[in-house]
């Protein structure tokens, strides 16, 4: 199966999974005209599509696809704020498609009813996970959002991330400032602003470079519960207070 990240809006990626057959798994097309130029110019059709959220720029796009190509599938959380879905599903499902089966996992905290989609080799994460960071808390709790994160954390490292958001190089800015002694943090972040200077995406990523590398995953190191009590002026209670501490720092952050 080829990736292909298509740049859509100002930083969102829509993602497609393209078989030899020229069929494709579609997630997040916020924006249909992006799935429909590359579909015609790299000569593939779209066969399902995979979606995390009910955000508008990640959904936005589903119903021109669906009036192109007839039969669609459809494969979103159990959210009615998602018109257009032909399948629910939630954690622990498994959706087939193209050959592959994909898995599901419930990773609310962005939104309550958040999703994620993982094969044997990549990980869709939608917004709950970023490159060197994470989804902003628009509905969820700080213990939802770490156990959605420890959740994801605990999946096979080898994965590929592919998130919603180009965001990595800002991400970093705030990474280095939480975890500055931190020395794959700082090759991820050099390596990052190469690729952005040369108009290159800095996705995929291992999972394995996150763990080393993003903050939000390393809420249980010494490091980054120093680095919060600091911010906070008090110690640390616990790691939901570290994640809730670190993710207000983020909101607040400015450089």
């Amino acid at each position: 199966m080829r990736l292909t990240a298509l740049p859509a809006f100002a930083d969102n990626y829509i993602w497609a999974l393209v078989d030899s057959a020229g069929r494709a798994i579609v997630v997040d097309p916020g924006d249909a005209a992006p799935v429909l130029a590359a579909a015609a110019q790299q000569n593939w059709v779209p066969h399902t599509i995979l979606l995390t959220h009910h955000h508008d720029d990640h959904i936005g796009g589903v119903a021109a696809l669906q009036a192109r190509y007839a039969g669609l599938e459809v494969v979103a959380p159990d959210d009615p704020r998602i018109p257009h879905a032909t399948r629910r599903v939630a954690e622990g499902e498994h959706v087939q498609a193209l050959g592959l089966e994909i898995d599901v996992v419930s990773v609310p905290g962005h939104t309550r009813s958040h999703i994620a989609f993982h094969t044997a080799e990549h990980l869709f994460s939608g917004d709950s996970l970023f490159s060197l960071g994470c989804g902003r808390m628009f509905e969820g709790t700080p213990p939802q959002l770490l156990a959605s994160l420890q959740k994801l954390a605990s999946l096979p490292p080898h994965l590929l991330l592919c998130c919603g958001h180009e965001y990595t190089v800002s991400n970093a800015v705030f990474a280095r400032h939480v975890d500055p002694a931190n020395a794959a943090l700082a090759r991820r972040q050099e390596e990052a602003l190469a690729m952005r200077r040369d108009e290159r995406s800095t996705l995929p990523v291992s999972l394995a470079s996150e763990l080393e590398c993003n903050p939000f995953l390393r809420t249980d190191t010494p490091e980054i519960r120093a680095a919060v009590s600091a911010h906070l002026g008090r110690p640390v209670t616990d790691e939901v207070d570290v994640l809730a501490g670190l993710r207000g720092w983020k909101d607040g952050f400015r450089t």
